[in-house]
């Protein structure tokens, strides 16, 4: 799941006059070290969250749903790549649809984008508080789910507003560290799989069919639409083109590194979700679908396993939902400052924090993470990340297929086939998406219409900029 970065959000009469002298970056970073910060920005165990969920969805194919969205993501990705090195500072997918389709369609995915990055803290808050509350079930039985889930919302909620008025940040070493924890408990859950599965079942226990195609409960609408929220396993692979500017040779070791981290985590999540479904191969029997995989973790691993991977999903939930407020506040504050907004939102504390942002956010997050469960929230991130991946497809046909004109078959591969196949996908996924997730993205997006067409008198003036990329 993405983070939020520092953000800001600009009028296009503010913008930079390209020809004077700005600030660059010196071109440092190599292959490896995109790969590693994509690794981080993702983190290897996206899978586990729409695990349980997407097994029932699909009808007990969530090992084939991780894998088409894999490749879907996996061409959206190469055009990223292919914009990223096009526009080396741009590094957002509202700067590639409006450059390479319209200003107000970069406006609308930018808007969606912004929508994300309002959602994206109600979901780290939900799921971390699963995580606690399944991580306490054990020292506190008899007491109230319900009202369980609540005290850890409001704890979680309470610390994160804390900690970023304070302007205590979650910083990088914390995400190296989380992030090899991550592949630990990874490594430990297969190397308990693995002698679990061939003392029931026999080495033949270890290959099975079924969680790629089983034809007795295959249904393609079904497919649809578990992929649909199990692509959230991906999101936040094109935070690596916010890096594009600072790369040496950007337009061979962006889109390389792109693919190659969602393959890397494509492959964790399959081996994560086609070991759970042999252990665990009847998804009706699940105690709570949100937190499926943990009980497949205490099967095989027992309460070590298990408090491992409680304790981690909760530290990485913290985290998420402390950078994702402090995105969000600061988009405020960047929409407040260019006038955008109301300028009470431009307001900063003596620490230079955007306080009445950030607390507007937590109300925000409080009540979304006590009204919206796991799914749905997920799934409406998923809404605005496939429009803008459905825009970013989309501009690098036109600007490859027509304005820079293909010439040969490698050409029309390269620009038409290739993306086209990720525009077909992301249009089958977002339409898959269920009618609660369009209806409040609709309407999202709607409101975005509506306020660009007043700013820009009719869609006459270039529409505001939104730079969510910091």
């Amino acid at each position: 799941m993405t983070e939020p970065a520092q953000s800001s959000i600009s009028d296009s009469k503010g913008a930079t006059n390209p020809n004077s002298e700005t600030p660059r970056l010196g071109r440092v970073l190599r292959l490896g070290d995109l790969i590693f910060y994509g690794i981080v920005l993702i983190q290897p165990v996206g899978a586990i969250g729409p695990f349980g969920l997407a097994n029932k969805m699909s009808l007990g194919h969530v090992t084939a749903v991780i894998l088409i969205a894999l490749v879907a993501m996996m061409l959206t990705a190469v055009s990223y790549g292919r914009m990223a090195g096009l526009y080396p500072t741009a590094g957002s997918a509202y700067a590639y649809v409006g450059r390479g389709l319209n200003p107000h369609l970069g406006f609308l995915a930018g808007w969606a984008m912004f929508l994300d990055y309002l959602v994206i803290p109600i979901v780290s808050v939900v799921y971390g508080a699963l995580s606690i509350q399944r991580l306490a079930e054990g020292f506190t039985p008899g007491f109230s789910k319900s009202l369980g889930f609540v005290l850890c919302v409001i704890i979680l909620v309470a610390v994160t507003t804390f900690l970023n008025i304070r302007g205590i940040q979650w910083t990088a070493r914390a995400n190296q560290i989380l992030t090899a924890a991550m592949f630990f408990v990874i490594i430990a859950f297969v190397v308990k799989a693995i002698p679990f599965l061939v003392a029931r079942d026999g080495w033949a226990g270890l290959v099975s069919s079924k969680p790629f195609y089983n034809s007795a409960t295959f249904n393609l609408s079904a497919v649809g639409q578990a992929t649909s929220l199990a692509a959230l396993t991906y999101i936040g692979f094109d935070g690596i083109t916010t890096l594009a500017e600072d790369v040496k040779e950007p337009k061979r070791t962006v889109p390389v590194a792109i693919v190659l981290v969602c393959l890397l985590v494509g492959i964790c999540a399959t081996v994560l979700v086609y070991f759970g479904q042999l252990i665990w191969p009847d998804y009706t029997t699940f105690k709570d679908l949100d937190t499926a995989f943990f009980d497949v973790c205490k099967l095989v691993g027992g309460g070590f396993l298990f408090n491992a991977l409680s304790i981690i999903m909760a530290v990485a939930c913290l985290g998420s939902a402390l950078t994702g407020q402090v995105g969000a506040a600061r988009i405020l504050f960047g929409m407040g400052r260019d006038n955008a907004l109301p300028k009470i939102f431009a307001k900063l504390d003596r620490r230079n924090n955007p306080a009445l942002n950030i607390w507007l956010i937590g109300l925000l997050v409080l009540a979304g993470s006590l009204t919206l469960n796991y799914e749905k929230a997920a799934e409406l991130i998923n809404f605005g990340a496939f429009l803008a991946f459905i825009g970013v497809n989309a501009a690098v046909v036109r600007e490859f297929c027509f304005r820079r004109r293909s010439r040969s078959w490698s050409d029309w591969t390269l620009n038409l086939a290739l993306p086209g196949a990720g525009l077909i996908f992301c249009v089958w996924i977002w339409l898959h998406l269920p009618a609660p997730a369009k209806i409040v993205g609709g309407i999202w997006c709607a409101v975005g219409l509506v306020y660009t067409a007043i700013k820009t008198r009719g869609f006459r003036k270039p529409p505001v900029m939104l730079n969510l990329e910091g």
